[in-house]
């Protein structure tokens, strides 16, 4: 456990990114630019997306943590106090707050920055004094920001972002560099999708079609009846009739038994060094990302295959003109064989925003959980009612079982306009010594914080 003077994950990030250690990075945590690479490919008609926009807007919060008390941190509305004060009594500490003069609309705080003109002159003065902008990922919103504003991107541009952050570039990239793959197609009209399904259904056993650009169980269904998969087909076919256009993006798999979920971190830096960051075993449900385990439960060999993958997924990335974070979704088969790649997901990613967190408070021989509680609400709950709650729990867990609350504004997220109850959840980095014990904490929080009723008041 170090002091956050002391800390270095996100020092190092910066060294890769600008060649400065000591860079000042102005985040902005924009979970939702998947869609603004995905508006020119056509995905699944009608699937729908796992969380409200609501939720997914205030997890830009998430970055507090990430980001070093001398950088800044653009949200739509403040940090709550309790929170703020919570983040640095634990010894985080936490950037200078940017806010938008408005709550963002659909378009997120990156489509609200620019219609802040006090915001855009303090992001102008910034970029003056060397700010870099260090989104989670680029799209042509982000780069419209640096036009307005001068500051410098840390990463590379929309192009580059789009063009290698779509799951048929993974798959062809995984093929070309001889990495062990899940048998699939790469489809991009409707005649390859039906050829696809005709094949891989007559192969026995459930198929997976992804948008190429889906994340989070969006954009994903799993067919294991020809009659499911011949209903999907109907749906994509009257689309095309309809708008003349049989252009499809997605990815069709094998659906094979596995013993868990992966992912694995790599850094690419600007001069194309590859860093490998981490191997966690991930927590997964229906596609969609439930949290993180670490360590990843695996042998030598297995995590020696992951890291020759990164390396040469590194590189390759990098020919293509990518630097920067690279998270990349495998699994570990039922027969013990790694599969490197599911998908590439080259941006900031949910592990990313535990490094700091996990650098202070991991033991070395310990383990940790990184996960969110769904709370189930009548109205918002202070901060100060979820310590209450876990009471010792959420005491810093210097050398003890304990926990970090990640981001507190996921919560009460959804209240607004809320006429009845409403979902809240509650971002977490559990500690424990051993996985033994991780889910005996895991069950005392669940308990602590199944005793705030529905109301919004602890039993």
């Amino acid at each position: 456990m170090t002091d956050h003077a002391d800390l270095i994950y996100t020092k190092d990030l910066k060294e890769a990114l600008t060649g400065d250690r000591d860079a000042r990075f102005v985040w902005l945590c924009n979970f939702e630019v998947e869609r603004r690479w995905a508006r020119s490919y056509a995905g699944l008609p009608a699937v729908q997306g796992s969380a409200t926009a609501a939720t997914v807007q205030r997890m830009e919060e998430l970055g507090a943590l990430l980001a070093e008390p001398g950088d800044h941190l653009l949200l739509d509305r403040p940090l709550d106090g309790g929170y703020r004060r919570y983040a640095e009594a634990i010894g985080l500490g936490t950037p200078a707050e940017l806010v938008t003069r408005a709550p963002a609309g659909d378009s997120g705080t990156a489509g609200a920055v620019p219609e802040s003109p006090e915001l855009l002159g303090r992001l102008r003065e910034l970029a003056r004094q060397g700010a870099w902008l260090m989104p989670m990922g680029v799209s042509d919103q982000e780069e419209r920001i640096t036009r307005l504003t001068g500051l410098r991107l840390a990463v590379p541009d929309a192009a580059t972002y789009e063009h290698v952050n779509s799951k048929i570039y993974s798959r062809r990239i995984s093929e070309e560099l001889g990495l062990r793959t899940i048998p699939g197609h790469c489809c991009q009209t409707v005649g390859e999708l039906h050829r696809a399904l005709d094949e891989r259904l007559c192969d026995g056993g459930p198929v997976i079609v992804k948008d190429a650009y889906g994340v989070s169980g969006r954009g994903l269904v799993v067919l294991d009846s020809r009659k499911k998969a011949d209903r999907l087909l109907r749906m994509v076919d009257r689309r095309a009739r309809r708008s003349g256009d049989d252009r499809l993006h997605v990815v069709v798999e094998a659906f094979l038994p596995k013993r868990f979920d992966l992912n694995h971190q790599f850094t690419i830096d600007r001069h194309g060094r590859v860093r490998q960051d981490f191997v966690k075993q991930a927590l997964t449900s229906g596609g969609v990302h439930l949290g993180h385990v670490m360590p990843a439960d695996l042998d030598s060999a297995q995590r020696d295959e992951l890291a020759g993958a990164a390396e040469a997924l590194g590189k390759r990335l990098h020919t293509d003109g990518f630097t920067g974070v690279v998270g990349v979704d495998a699994l570990l088969g039922a027969d013990g064989l790694v599969y490197p790649v599911l998908e590439i997901n080259a941006r900031l990613n949910m592990a990313s925003y535990q490094g700091r967190v996990t650098e202070r408070f991991g033991r070395e021989h310990g383990a940790a959980l990184a996960r969110h509680y769904p709370l189930r609400l009548t109205e918002p709950v202070p901060f100060e009612e979820i310590t209450e709650a876990l009471g010792p729990l959420a005491d810093p867990p210097l050398d003890q079982d304990g926990l970090v609350i990640t981001c507190f504004g996921t919560v009460n997220a959804q209240a607004a306009g809320a006429d009845a109850s409403f979902d809240g959840r509650l971002y977490t980095v559990l500690f424990a010594a051993d996985r033994a014990g991780l889910d005996a904490l895991d069950r005392r929080v669940t308990t602590a914080l199944g005793g705030i009723s529905p109301t919004g008041r602890t039993s």
